[in-house]
């Protein structure tokens, strides 16, 4: 009987779910540049961990049927990236604000 987990996070990517990941991070970051670069704002670092968990999650998911293990890797990279967002905003809350 298969786990909850090897479903889950072992399961055949989605090439649709990864187009909106990836295109999610790319609009992510196009506006983190722009008020860094354009306005002179400082970086919003809990963007950046949205970005990078974005990231990784939409290449896990634009991989082939093949790479089932290499998608699940890249799954549980990008949980850890998230999660880890959370335990530093509640550890350190000042580093998100503004």
């Amino acid at each position: 009987m298969p786990s909850m987990v090897d479903e889950l996070v072992f399961s055949e990517p989605s090439r649709r779910i990864g187009l909106v990941f990836l295109c999610g991070a790319l609009l992510l970051a196009g506006q983190q540049g722009y008020y860094v670069i354009v306005k002179g704002a400082t970086p919003f670092y809990g963007g950046l961990f949205l970005i990078a968990g974005m990231a990784l999650s939409g290449i896990a998911e634009s991989l082939p049927k093949s790479q089932r293990r290499a998608a699940g890797a890249l799954r549980l990279t990008a949980i850890a990236v998230l999660v880890s967002l959370l335990v530093i905003g509640f550890v350190t809350p000042e580093l998100f604000s503004a």
